[in-house]
């Protein structure tokens, strides 16, 4: 009964709509209305800026890491690292269903993508923080927060399967998931990218101009 409670309070944590409050506190608009639609920080990134759309996401990932942390409560799970780490990541799966379908937002909320790397950073930082190397990466290369997100996820089941090799076949199988989950709430950000029309962060600026500026040098 304990576990279940602390289950729905890591659903309800996972629930607060992040770029919902931050778009309505600031600007007086429903981020929904705007961009892809989403409640998320891609959206946010690409609606109100890279200001308000890091901010948005270290809240976002910030609800993956509190809700995770809820396993405290219960001192049993402090000696069984196995059924300490599985109830760790039902507690996360649960922050993130909240995100996905927010009960404070009529149930329409993000791709969970932020709350998900929160969730991994409090199982598992080691792979959280290699997964964020590869979306900094790719985010560098393509400004494009989707694709970074998409890869990054792809990288998840490749870490832990053959680099980290982790035997715990529940951990293996969340992994799979994870990534599965990920493309799949990703759809048409993969269809826009392959038709070229997906928006691009404004981050990077500088770099981009300075690439404009050689290339007009150089014509």
């Amino acid at each position: 009964m304990k576990e279940l409670l602390l289950i729905i309070l890591a659903y309800l944590i996972g629930s607060i709509p992040s770029a919902l409050i931050i778009s309505k506190k600031f600007f007086g608009i429903d981020i929904r209305d705007y961009g892809s639609g989403n409640m998320g920080a891609t959206n946010t990134f690409r609606v109100l800026g890279s200001k308000y759309g890091t901010i948005v996401m270290i809240m976002d990932i910030l609800k993956g890491v509190l809700a995770v942390a809820l396993y405290n409560c219960l001192p049993y799970y402090f000696s069984n690292e196995l059924q300490r780490t599985n109830f760790m990541i039902g507690l996360g799966l649960a922050a993130v269903a909240g995100h996905i379908f927010p009960i404070f937002a009529n149930f329409k909320g993000g791709k969970g993508v932020a709350t998900l790397f929160g969730m991994l950073l409090a199982v598992q930082p080691v792979v959280a923080i290699s997964c964020v190397g590869v979306f900094l990466l790719v985010l560098y290369l393509t400004r494009y927060v989707s694709l970074s997100s998409i890869l990054a996820a792809m990288f998840l089941p490749i870490g832990v399967l053959w680099i980290w090799n982790e035997h715990e076949f529940l951990y293996r199988l969340f992994t799979l998931i994870v990534a599965a989950l990920v493309i799949l709430t990703h759809q048409k950000n993969i269809g826009r990218i392959l038709r070229g029309v997906e928006s691009r962060v404004p981050i990077l600026k500088h770099r981009d101009r300075r690439k404009s500026r050689r290339r007009n040098d150089n014509e």
